[in-house]
């Protein structure tokens, strides 16, 4: 997305002002208020791409790996996913919101392509900076006004540099879960996927990538399995917790070891995230033991 926006002026006594106010309203409520569409949209755009990347089966690690073909699918994805999220019926455009037909237009770059038949209806504006690890929501009436005078080979026009001013943005430069596999060396990535089986790539993935949280996404990509959470528990020393411990490096779950967590200062997990980390001392040895969790002392 571009880097510099306008400000929105859309405001009291714009033409789109109070249309656009009660979209944004409704869509806001049927996500359970500005904080759950927050998170719920920047988690569900972040899934959208990951799994048309498919990093643990293809190798590749970013959107620019990706096909014409498939860059075009994330669009019908997250149009599919942002309507199963927000609970809307399908309508003569992508949508229907308060009795309006609403077209969904995404894109990945700098700006959208707006087709014939949503000119002059509303549309939902989504953007992922996969760069900056930003994300976009906003809203448009696609007036011609503030649509471009080119056209594309489908007929499709653009948001025109005016027209920006004319977004209502519920979500503008929204801190977005940035692409795992991004920040992660490719000599790293080659060790994990080294192993053979599911418990060894999650204990390569634990082993290799310590005191920073790892979303559930991931670790399900990694072991490729279907019961992946029971191999990632203690399982009668033949869990991947059990694995790491024996080498004294700690695997907690956001949802379970919160307080040991907190106690070692490592950076706070959500319910579905997990941290592995390899105590530096033996106090640290004996508090991940006073929670229930022993560790060779060895190591």
């Amino acid at each position: 997305m571009k880097k510099t926006l306008p400000e929105t002026i859309v405001t009291a006594g714009h033409p789109d002002h109070v249309l656009l106010t009660a979209i944004a309203t409704e869509i806001s409520d049927r996500a359970g208020g500005e904080l759950a569409l927050a998170a719920r949209f920047a988690a569900m755009l972040r899934q959208c791409v990951d799994d048309v990347i498919m990093t643990p089966k293809t190798g590749r690690r970013s959107y620019d790996e990706l096909e014409k073909t498939e860059k075009t699918y994330i669009g019908t994805r997250v149009e599919i996913e942002l309507r199963a999220m927000l609970r809307l019926p399908k309508g003569k455009l992508d949508t229907v919101i308060l009795g309006r037909d609403v077209d969904i237009k995404n894109t990945m770059g700098s700006n959208w392509m707006i087709p014939t038949e949503a000119v002059d209806n509303p549309c939902i504006l989504v953007a992922a900076d996969e760069v900056r690890a930003l994300c976009y929501l906003g809203l448009i009436v696609a007036r011609p006004d503030y649509l471009t005078f080119g056209k594309n080979k489908d007929g499709k026009k653009s948001v025109s540099a005016l027209g920006f001013a004319n977004i209502l943005w519920l979500l503008k430069e929204h801190p977005y879960p940035p692409n795992f596999w991004r920040t992660v060396p490719a000599d790293v990535i080659e060790r994990i996927f080294a192993g053979q089986s599911g418990n060894q790539r999650m204990a390569n993935l634990f082993r290799e990538v310590q005191g920073l949280p790892i979303t559930r996404d991931v670790v399900e990509a990694v072991a490729q399995q279907q019961d992946f959470m029971r191999r990632i528990r203690s399982d009668n020393g033949r869990g991947t917790r059990d694995h790491l411990a024996r080498e004294g490096v700690l695997l907690l779950s956001g949802h379970y070891d919160a307080p040991l967590i907190t106690a070692l200062g490592l950076p706070a997990c959500s319910g579905s995230e997990f941290i592995s980390y390899k105590p530096l001392s033996q106090a640290e040895v004996d508090l991940a033991a006073t929670h229930g969790i022993a560790l060779n002392r060895g190591n």
